[in-house]
């Protein structure tokens, strides 16, 4: 391969700057490439043209010189040059003018990404007879822009490319697309001047810059959509519109408080969401032109209820009879839905925050807890003991041993009442002043026949007090409690005495018809007889149960009438 130097021409399309206007290669023999320059800048969007000229020997060793292919290139693979009309980079926007010993490059709608060394080979019919021209031709594609430069609360705006153009052209200014009478190199406007501004080289109006523009109204979006559930991951997105890019900052609503800074990012992204979470966001966006605020955006965390806590109202004792209510709470969202229960009792007492009992009663003490549900989940309460406070019922006394009380035996009297708190007993003797004992259990260890008579025990707590009265006979299988035991003993008495009147008439009838009729016996005699039988009947009369100390009275009354 050879290279050589020589004058060259370069003609171009749309805007173009060259910065150097001569490139010669050559080598040997007359093999050379000559460029119209090394450099060109031109503007994005512009037309280029690179011209180059060729040479060769016209014959080698006895034979003619014919050139069989020419073309450009930027880029080399497998050590081989890729034909620019191949590469897919610029299909549909590259050219060749190609005559004898000159071709030209045209590349329309420049992109910045064509910026790159651009070549030209030429290949001849000789041994080794291909020839790249070396250097080639830089080419920097620049957009122009408008510089942004805040101060206060001016801006200033100056028309700007990165190409050094001579001779300090004139530029062209557009508000909102229409072209202004302004033709200088910078503009002021205000800040937050909701208008675009753009600038061209004059002359090449074509060719005109991006406009810079404060951001519009920010949209915010949620991603997921729906229902946000507390622990997953939910992402705010900010964006707006503007040039220069704007910069982003989220904020969360503090009520009357300054507004709390979450990030500098157009993203706000919680990677597992808490219900603290929830709130009212939006967010800011701003350059050098201006700031705008986006709309609220509401944050509401689902999820399902924490532990309920439970309360009773009034606090302190529970008394019978009393308004007594039960409440629950808990923190979810949806808002939960409550049902209350008393343990072992699977049926629901009440749906709602409260349980009331309007006038409580003792059948209401238990255990009770409350189920706090919403659509993501159920929680249940601790338990809470309610202890209603009651007097002592009607205590019931009983005796043991069961049966007859013999004197000198051990006997128990026992006394149970239903009370809260529990009662304490007391056991008194009739017309006695002081207690015989305290306790449930009263133990007469030798009774005798002063210990007979009326017994009652006392119940008694802080809420009231209750009595119940029993009596104790000795010789009596079991106390008497009433006159319908007495009555009983009455009838078993009578009973006795009607079965032994026959018993008796018999004897009578018997000893008479043994007895001779010259007997000297008076009719006072066969009372006497009768008397004398009858003490078997009282010994009879000593074994019955049960007996009253009035109804003893009446035996004896009947015996002296006997």
């Amino acid at each position: 391969m050879r290279g050589a130097a020589m004058s060259l021409t370069a003609a171009s399309g749309g805007f173009v700057v060259l910065l150097l206007t001569v490139s010669v290669v050559q080598g040997q023999d007359g093999w050379g490439v000559t460029y119209t320059s090394t450099k060109i800048c031109a503007f994005k969007g512009s037309t280029v043209d690179i011209h180059c000229t060729y040479t060769y020997p016209p014959r080698i060793k006895g034979h003619n010189t014919t050139v069989e292919r020419t073309f450009w290139f930027t880029k080399v693979q497998n050590k081989e040059p890729v034909d620019l009309r191949t590469d897919s980079d610029y299909t549909g926007r590259v050219q060749y003018h190609c005559a004898e010993n000159s071709c030209t490059l045209i590349i329309t709608d420049l992109r910045e990404s064509d910026s790159a060394v651009y070549k030209f080979r030429f290949i001849t019919n000789q041994d080794g007879g291909c020839f790249i021209g070396s250097p080639g031709v830089t080419v920097s594609v620049s957009d122009l822009q408008v510089q942004v430069r805040r101060s206060s609360e001016q801006v200033e705006l100056r028309c700007h490319s990165s190409c050094n153009v001579a001779d300090h052209p004139s530029y062209v200014w557009y508000l909102n697309g229409q072209k202004m009478e302004e033709e200088r190199f910078s503009l002021r406007v205000s800040v937050n001047d909701h208008n675009r501004y753009s600038c061209a080289v004059k002359g090449h109006e074509d060719h005109c810059s991006p406009p810079v523009y404060p951001p519009v109204l920010p949209s915010v979006s949620v991603s997921p959509s729906g229902q946000i559930v507390e622990g997953s991951s939910v992402t705010l997105t900010c964006s707006s519109d503007a040039n220069p890019a704007a910069k982003y900052t989220w904020y969360k609503e503090n009520g009357h408080q300054q507004s709390q800074l979450f990030i500098r990012k157009s993203q706000l992204v919680f990677r597992s969401i808490q219900p603290s979470d929830s709130g009212e966001y939006f967010c800011v966006v701003e350059n050098n032109l201006g700031m705008r605020t986006s709309r609220y955006i509401f944050i509401d965390v689902t999820y399902p209820p924490k532990l309920p806590s439970v309360s009773v109202s009034p606090s302190g004792q529970i008394v019978e009879g009393s308004s007594v209510t039960l409440t629950c709470s808990t923190d979810a969202n949806p808002a939960a839905k409550y049902t209350w229960y008393k343990e072992n009792d699977h049926k629901y007492h009440s749906q709602g925050p409260q349980l009331v009992f309007s006038s409580i009663q003792s059948s209401d003490s238990g255990q009770y807890y409350c189920a706090a549900e919403n659509n993501l989940g159920m929680r249940t309460s601790q338990y809470i003991f309610i202890g209603v406070k009651y007097a002592p019922v009607l205590p019931s006394v009983s005796v043991s041993p069961s049966g007859q009380i013999v004197e000198g035996s051990s006997v128990n009297l026992t006394c149970s009442s239903d009370a809260n708190p529990a009662a304490k007993y007391t056991w008194y003797k009739e017309n006695e002043d002081s207690p015989k004992a305290s306790g449930q259990i009263f133990t007469i260890t030798d009774f005798r026949a002063e210990h007979s008579g009326n017994y009652y025990c006392e119940a008694q707590n802080e809420r009231g007090r209750q009595n119940s009265t029993l009596h104790l006979t000795v010789g009596t299988s079991s106390p008497l409690l009433g006159n319908s035991a007495g009555m009983m003993n009455i009838i078993r008495l009578t009973l006795v005495v009607l079965m032994l009147i026959p018993l008796l008439l018999l004897i009578l009838w018997t000893r008479r018809k043994k007895t001779p009729l010259s007997s000297t016996t008076e009719p006072n005699d066969y009372e006497e007889t009768v008397e004398m039988d009858s003490p078997p009947v009282y010994e009879d009369v000593s074994d019955l149960k049960a007996v009253t100390a009035a109804e003893t009275e009446d035996t004896e009354e009947q015996e002296d009438v006997v």
